[in-house]
């Protein structure tokens, strides 16, 4: 079949498609576990300098692939053409191969077949369309040779070596992409859940470390692509998800984006993975090095580890294949061997909970209902990236996944997502009496974090989210408890920002929720009540300092994406984010900032896009009044710092940024807040007087002490001085100094106080004039 002419707009969509940059854009069909090959550049080219030798294949797919999700679309014509060579002198004198499409699951289509005489190069020159009914989120191209069920018995037949060059696929250009950006208020002022409003984020694991929770979440907002017509986007697809979201806080409301972690995938920190699900953080010292070790799911079939410097990064990964899979011992009967969540013990031990899924049919149907023994945990290793051991079987109630372990008062607790019965349950079952419901999170107490028998169940932690959210807010849940100064705390997930974007139909875009937990007299956990106002801000929001503009409490309409360059707040290694996507009327807002005595500037570093656009900065809602007003007046395209006077503004308020400018268009970027403090002053009433004694003037100098609070004063005049370290508040200070002249002309003295305002060491400095005197004639 000949190509169809292209036309002008037509664009190729493959990367790198002659190999003249080596293997750039190019990876091993990875969609089975079983796929293996090795790519190696070689001059045997059909044109340019270079192609891609393939050898090694494990099986008939195991061919060059290169991801074109997001380029190709449903109902499209492509044209494909490729040269391919084959030279084992062992293999048939003819042989088929085939471009082939793999558009997730076991969705494979091939599209484009050649025959190739051996040592000859062949041409693959044809059209294919995608059906308009395909979903296009997962479309990856690869080169293969037709399936069998064991290429091995036959390698000269279904697995020898190839050249692949030229490749090309030409038609039309890929579609914009769609915003993700959310226009909705997904996170009501005042309001302190879901704790984000400007992303989606499931899953949710508290960690605690330095003062700062930081949550890790499954990465909802990757697939999220809302119709530019309708703003309803496609379901949610589990498949593409690779990425890990991370946000965190010192107070509860106010959080910091640190965007995604590139986990997965063919340019992830671990890409001999595909997806990254459900995270688990612990932290542990490792050959005297502090690490941090971030767990996640590749999707149901193995979990695994990446090690950071820092609980933001930078990531690598001391793995070369998954940490928890089939050659788990005691994990061989676990359907999903995912959800792993790490527990680092008091005395230094390390332990990880992980699996779900369907029971084994070889129990009883009312056994696997009840008591599916589908969870298990492991000892790790001391270096955290390897397990000891067998696993364990955690004989939890109606289990379907998420195990998670934290430690209070010597017992252990272990939580968890009950299913929802049906076939891979036994079918109609009756719960046993206490038992969860269908998507509940039941828990249990232990003495041993390696032993978890039924005969520990302690009931109901939590009841569906539903329950709480109404229509639309429903499925499984998946959670997490942490201690942080002193309470305990409690994450789960529930799709509200979702349901405040589309209504009660949801497409299953969850958001991260948490709740304060409390404990009965007995150690037993009080069921958790979801609620939409949260938990309370444990402290006031500092404003004294340069902190990212990606932090609030509250947002409409904005995003955030990386860029080049480390962080203001958190250093050059930590990875550095900026709110964009900035319209007219857009804002952001922080909860209960204390300014104390006063606040004197706000400092802004803002990328301008368009001219006309301000940020005028108001207190304690989105409409109140405005203190500042900061014109965006900068060179277009360049980043600058713009300040402006604040009005008036001391004690605690909620503050909003609001932005402006010309509708239709990006207004300008966003990096850092920085305000200063006005200028403080200690109040002192200062008088000085002249005397005569003796016929020589003396100049007395006195300072009464009008702060709320004890304060050093220092009296100078030209004829001495005098400093007292502790004045008391309503107390004088004192000196009569001699001048050692009958006469002395007017002038001043100066008093020096220092004390503290708002946790501030203030110095004042006031002038005070005395009168002349002439003593004796």
């Amino acid at each position: 079949m000949s190509a169809a002419p292209v036309q002008a707009a037509d664009t190729n969509l493959i990367v790198n498609g002659g190999f003249e940059e080596g293997l750039t854009g190019w990876f091993v069909n990875n969609g089975n576990s079983t796929d293996a090959a090795t790519l190696t550049p070689t001059s045997d080219a059909w044109s340019g300098a270079t192609a891609v030798h393939v050898t090694n294949r494990a099986t008939t797919g195991s061919g060059p692939m290169q991801d074109l999700s997001g380029k190709v679309q449903a109902g499209q014509t492509y044209a494909l053409s490729a040269r391919i060579k084959y030279d084992n002198p062992q293999s048939p004198g003819t042989k088929q191969f085939f471009a082939t499409m793999h558009y997730g699951g076991g969705t494979y289509t091939n599209l484009v077949s050649v025959t190739a005489t051996r040592g000859q190069w062949a041409h693959f020159n044809g059209q294919f369309t995608i059906p308009a009914s395909q979903g296009v989120s997962t479309a990856r191209l690869f080169f293969e040779t037709p399936w069998t069920s064991n290429p091995a018995s036959d390698p000269n037949l279904h697995l020898m070596d190839f050249t692949l060059d030229d490749v090309s696929v030409v038609g039309a250009p890929p579609p914009p992409p769609a915003s993700k950006t959310i226009e909705v208020v997904g996170k009501l002022p005042g309001e302190h859940n879901p704790l984000i409003g400007h992303k989606f984020g499931a899953d949710g694991y508290g960690f605690v470390h330095d003062g700062r929770v930081y949550m890790y979440m499954t990465n909802d907002t990757q697939g999220y692509a809302p119709n530019p017509t309708t703003g309803v986007s496609p379901g949610i697809n589990y498949g593409d998800i690779n990425q890990i979201t991370v946000i965190s806080t010192t107070d509860m409301v106010n959080w910091t984006d640190h965007g995604e972690v590139q986990v997965a995938g063919p340019n992830g920190v671990a890409p001999f993975t595909s997806n990254s699900w459900a995270p688990g953080m612990a932290k542990k010292v490792v050959d005297g090095q502090e690490k941090f070790f971030l767990y996640y799911a590749n999707n149901g079939s193995s979990s695994n580890v990446i090690t950071g410097a820092s609980p933001i990064g930078p990531w690598t990964s001391e793995r070369t294949s998954t940490l928890i899979d089939g050659r788990t011992p005691g994990a061989e009967a676990v359907a999903w061997k995912f959800d792993p969540a790490p527990f680092v013990d008091e005395d230094g031990e390390p332990y990880l909970y992980f699996g779900g899924g369907p029971a084994s049919t070889s129990m009883p149907a009312a056994e696997r209902f009840n008591n599916p023994k589908n969870l298990r945990a492991i000892k790790l290793g001391d270096d955290m990236v390897s397990t000891e051991g067998t696993a364990a079987v955690v004989d939890a109630p109606v289990a379907f996944e998420a195990a998670q372990v934290f430690k209070r008062d010597g017992k252990y607790y272990l939580s968890y997502s009950s299913h929802f019965g049906g076939s891979d349950f036994g079918g109609n079952q009756t719960p046993l009496p206490g038992y969860p419901g269908g998507g509940q999170i039941g828990y249990m107490i232990s003495d041993d974090p390696m032993s978890w028998p039924k005969e520990t169940y302690a009931g109901v932690l939590f009841p569906n989210q539903s329950q709480f959210f109404g229509t639309g807010t429903g499925g499984n849940n998946h959670q997490s408890v942490f201690e942080y100064e002193g309470k305990y705390y409690f994450t789960y997930h529930a799709p509200t920002l979702n349901k405040r974007i589309n209504g009660n139909t949801t497409q299953g875009y969850r958001s991260p929720h948490i709740q304060e937990l409390a404990f009965n007299a007995d150690g037993t956990i009080q069921q958790v009540v979801g609620t939409y106002a949260g938990v309370e801000q444990v402290r006031d929001f500092d404003p004294y300092r340069v902190f990212e503009a990606e932090t609030f409490g509250w947002s409409k309409g904005i995003a955030t994406a990386k860029v080049d360059g480390g962080s203001a707040e958190f250093g050059g290694s930590a990875p550095n984010l900026i709110v964009r996507d900035i319209d007219n009327g857009d804002w952001t807002a922080l909860s209960s900032v204390n300014f104390g005595a006063g606040a004197g500037t706000v400092t802004a570093k803002v990328r301008p896009l368009a001219a006309g656009g301000q940020i005028q900065v108001r207190l304690d809602e989105v409409g109140g009044p405005v203190v500042a007003t900061i014109p965006v007046d900068g060179t277009i395209g360049e980043w600058t710092e713009l300040s402006a006077q604040l009005d008036g503004v001391s004690g605690v308020h909620d503050v909003y940024f609001t932005f402006s400018g010309p509708a239709g268009t990006d207004l300008f970027d966003l990096d850092t807040w920085q305000f200063t403090a006005a200028a403080a002053e200690l109040p002192v009433t200062a008088t000085a007087q002249t005397r005569c004694i003796g016929g020589t003037v003396y100049l007395a100098v006195q300072a009464r002490n009008d702060h709320d609070g004890p304060v050093a004063i220092e009296l100078e005049t030209a004829y001495g001085k005098r400093s007292l370290s502790a004045v008391a508040a309503g107390a004088n200070a004192f000196q009569q100094f001699n001048t050692r002249t009958a006469t002395l002309a007017a002038g001043t003295a100066t008093v020096r106080v220092t004390g503290s305002i708002d946790d501030r060491t203030v110095t004042t400095t006031h002038t005070v004039n005395h009168p002349g005197a002439t003593c004796g004639a």
